[in-house]
């Protein structure tokens, strides 16, 4: 009875130690990564998604060799884990570390180039795949995949571009990639599971408004659940006053609530991103100032920490799996086939940002020209913005697995090409477009001229006389049309006004926050 019961521990203990023994060295590498990102943190030119792609492969060869080439892998990956997992803190951080003054005054640009831009890249990479991939030889792809292909490059990393700016030099062309980069991610699942609903084998101008309808009420209804949460978090914190004894509580019921409207969203159908997005921005603005000092403190690094840790994870596994043998093997395209396949598809996400990244900013332009306090895109400007959007990561990585793969693993040879596709794609333009970031700001935005574009602000132009005895008669007439035509053109009370006034009103005094003296 005891050898018996011995054999069974035994064996028990093997289990136990074949699940925690990968986890453990990916959790060392994971460390390691963290470690060379802190020592190259002066050099711009690497940022930690680089250093982890790098060390995956590292990584990912080194256990090929032991493995004999069965596998390059410590874990498997599962969408599910990404969708339910990582991506939540990593968004959610997102909204909360986000300039919302900065944010919602060029909000309508931002809206454009995340959402309208979102469309006009992912129809032209789906219909130029569906046009060019058969004549490389790539066949077997359904018009539903075509169309997931759309969504899923068209999805962007700004990372690297982040990382190389200036906040307060550039403020403007920060605002602007980094909010393009948080609701080009948002809009980019919320189509992709809109393209899931619509009967593909139909598709026409019925089944396109049908998508267009389906993605705006996914779009609206997930924007006001992850507002209400936020609210209601706010109403908790404040009524209940944790603030006076208890930090732990509070940290912890902010985390919770926006785990909880993530996946409240996800369980009535509805985009998780876009709901724990606008729950944090909410939070931060209102939840925030209803906590403790030390709470407040606790509350920016270890939503920061938690999103870091989310993102190195998962670069890093994509380093791994881009060494898989298994999908290389199952692979149906040629070597020449393939290279035609990726350089397709980098073209397209080349061309597709191309697109609307400079239609739409002269229209952002037309439509604030006469907004004295906006500043214009500069033709370099949009340069930097459309490079910034040519790097792919985490979400286009997910979208494949969620697309082509069933909890990271697939039987189908063209499944199996679409994945390996989209990982080689995905490490050339993190790579590559992420090394030379540095060198092209750096030539586009001299560091003495990179703010020189930037107007002043309408307060400091209102500070100015409007008749000088110390200049001349053509200088006092033409001063005096400018603050004329300020005063005609641009009204005292605008509805950012209003809304201050309403938010000061009633909505600070029910869910907490200072006054509007206060910046956001």
């Amino acid at each position: 009875m005891n050898i018996i019961q011995g054999l069974a521990k035994y064996l028990d203990a093997g289990e136990k130690h074949e699940q925690v023994v990968p986890i453990t060295l990916f959790i060392a590498v994971l460390c390691l990564c963290l470690v060379i990102g802190h020592l190259l943190e002066e050099n711009r030119w690497l940022n930690e998604s680089i250093t982890a792609l790098v060390l995956g492969i590292i990584a990912g060869a080194t256990i090929l060799y032991f493995s004999k080439g069965q596998s390059s892998r410590l874990l498997t990956f599962d969408e599910n884990l990404f969708f339910i997992y990582l991506l939540p803190p990593i968004i959610f951080n997102a909204g909360f570390q986000v300039k919302k003054k900065q944010f919602f005054h060029n909000f309508l640009t931002i809206m454009l180039f995340g959402v309208t831009g979102v469309f006009i890249s992912s129809s032209i990479v789906a219909a130029g795949s569906w046009w060019m991939f058969p004549k490389c030889g790539f066949h077997g792809l359904t018009i539903r995949d075509y169309l997931s292909i759309g969504t899923i490059f068209s999805s962007t990393d700004t990372v690297c571009t982040l990382q190389v700016l200036h906040q307060d030099e550039t403020p403007l062309l920060y605002s602007l990639v980094f909010g393009e980069g948080v609701v080009n991610d948002a809009t980019s699942v919320v189509l992709f599971n809109s393209i899931q609903k619509i009967n593909v084998d139909h598709f026409n101008a019925h089944a396109a408004f049908t998508l267009i309808g389906d993605f705006f009420y996914l779009f609206f209804t997930s924007t006001c659940l992850g507002v209400a949460t936020g609210l209601l978090a706010a109403l908790i914190l404040k009524g209940l006053y944790f603030g006076k004894h208890s930090s732990v509580r509070e940290v912890a019921l902010m985390m919770l609530m926006a785990y909880l409207s993530y996946m409240l969203a996800e369980l009535l159908d509805l985009s998780g991103i876009l709901t724990v997005f606008f729950s944090g921005v909410i939070m931060s603005h209102y939840a925030w100032h209803n906590v403790t000092e030390s709470s407040r403190i606790t509350t920016r690094h270890v939503f920061a920490t938690i999103s870091f840790i989310a993102e190195t994870f998962i670069f890093l596994y994509v380093g791994m799996d881009a060494l898989d043998m298994e999908k290389w093997k199952m692979s149906v395209l040629s070597f020449w086939t393939s290279i035609g396949t990726y350089s397709i598809l980098i073209f397209l996400i080349l061309v597709g940002r191309a697109v609307f990244v400079f239609p739409l900013s002269m229209l952002s332009n037309f439509m604030n020209r006469r907004a004295q306090s906006t500043a214009s895109i500069t033709v370099r400007h949009q340069t930097v913005i459309w490079w910034a959007g040519l790097m792919r990561g985490a979400v286009s990585i997910a979208l494949a697995f969620k697309q082509f793969t069933h909890a990271g693993v697939t039987l189908d040879p063209i499944n199996a090409t679409m994945v390996t596709t989209t990982i080689i794609v995905v490490l050339f333009s993190t790579i590559v477009f992420g090394l030379l970031t540095k060198p092209l700001i750096t030539c586009l935005l001299p560091h003495s001229d990179s703010n020189s574009s930037e107007p002043r602000s309408p307060r400091e132009n209102m500070r100015l006389p409007l008749l000088s005895f110390g200049e001349s008669a053509t200088t006092n007439i033409d001063r005096a049309k400018d603050n004329i035509n300020m005063l005609i053109e641009r009204p005292v009370y605008t509805v950012h006004t209003y809304w201050r006034r309403f938010d000061d009103a009633f909505m600070r005094p029910t869910f907490g926050g200072p006054r509007s003296t206060d910046p956001c």
